[in-house]
């Protein structure tokens, strides 16, 4: 009775010890929003603002989606509120030409990120060819190359998507084409495809899984989990948002088990309704491992704590046993 009890309590040492060293290591965060049509009359809500600043300030980049700023007045608005709300970092953001193939509605994706640790190296408009015979994108990617050098992976570039409900099977198989070609371009292999894929429930059937080359080649890993919800509303549980990884090298990279949706409602005590006001989406996160913590420091302090629980464990068997 007396070792078992020691072992819980060592085990319960062991796992604080593992938390606060987690803790201390500062991991950079890539995240992925549809804000829901945002746009001026949004961008009014004092209340939806503030609680934007906060999920966005959480990430180290931002890609946003669904930006319906005509009058280009949503968008300084937020980065205004971001830079008073966030003063430990400064935010500066890079957008799209407005996207769409009806004049009446078209969309902007704009990467928000903190410019004080990130730097844009490149950018590049997949072309529209609407009018030609391979008109595949409603929304053509903008594709952005980011040198973040607190990271592991130094450099990268994202290719953001937010694909059209009825024509996600073929946008999400042309996305292939277009990651070849950056990957040509830029001579990298360290890309991202994140974004609001529509990438489950009635817009993706499972049928037609296979005809995607996204999801069949095997270079790419898939980082959000099947069956994960990434929407807000009660009545729908669907995995429309995804964080898709290009290579082994990006993918050693990654942070295990950090790719997933944040829930703001909850963490942030919002209902439902609140909760719409701001996005019928949750935001999708993944982080990247950072170097700003050496190798050789992290095996000291695992050394230290093993040798203090030893220690510990030493002093508690001798009292249990007298």
């Amino acid at each position: 009775m007396r070792s078992s009890s020691l072992l819980l309590f060592l085990s319960f040492l062991l796992g604080v010890c593992e938390v606060q060293g987690a803790e201390k290591k500062e991991d950079f965060r890539i995240c992925a929003f549809n804000l829901h049509h945002y746009g001026e009359s949004k961008s009014k809500k004092s209340n939806v603002m503030h609680t934007l600043s906060r999920i966005i300030s959480r990430c180290d980049i931002t890609l946003l989606q669904e930006v319906r700023d005509s009058k280009e007045k949503a968008i300084p608005v937020l980065m205004d509120r971001l830079n008073r709300y966030d003063t430990a970092h400064q935010y500066s953001f890079v957008a799209s030409e407005r996207l769409g193939r009806s004049e009446s509605y078209q969309e902007q994706y704009v990467f928000v990120y903190r410019s004080d640790t990130v730097s844009v190296t490149g950018q590049y408009q997949y072309p529209d060819n609407r009018r030609g015979k391979e008109d595949v994108f409603s929304r053509e990617p903008f594709v952005v190359r980011f040198k973040a050098p607190k990271t592991e992976i130094k450099e990268f570039v994202l290719i953001p998507q937010h694909t059209s409900p009825e024509n996600t099977t073929q946008e999400l198989d042309a996305l292939y084409d277009v990651l070849q070609q950056v990957i040509r371009m830029w001579r990298t292999e360290n890309v991202m495809l994140l974004g609001d894929f529509n990438a489950d429930c009635g817009y993706l059937a499972k049928k037609n899984r296979k005809l995607v080359r996204l999801i069949t080649e095997k270079k790419l890993y898939w980082l959000i989990p099947e069956k994960v919800d990434t929407t807000v509303r009660e009545s729908t549980s669907c995995t429309y948002d995804r964080i898709v990884v290009h290579g082994e090298t990006f993918a050693r990279a990654v942070v295990p088990l950090s790719a997933k949706p944040f829930n703001f409602q909850r963490e942030y005590r919002l209902t439902e309704e609140q909760a719409l006001e701001i996005s019928d989406h949750y935001p999708v996160q993944v982080s990247l491992k950072s170097n700003s913590s050496p190798r050789s420091g992290g095996m000291k302090e695992s050394v230290h704590h093993l040798l203090s629980l030893l220690a510990l464990s030493h002093l508690i068997l001798n009292i249990l046993t007298r």
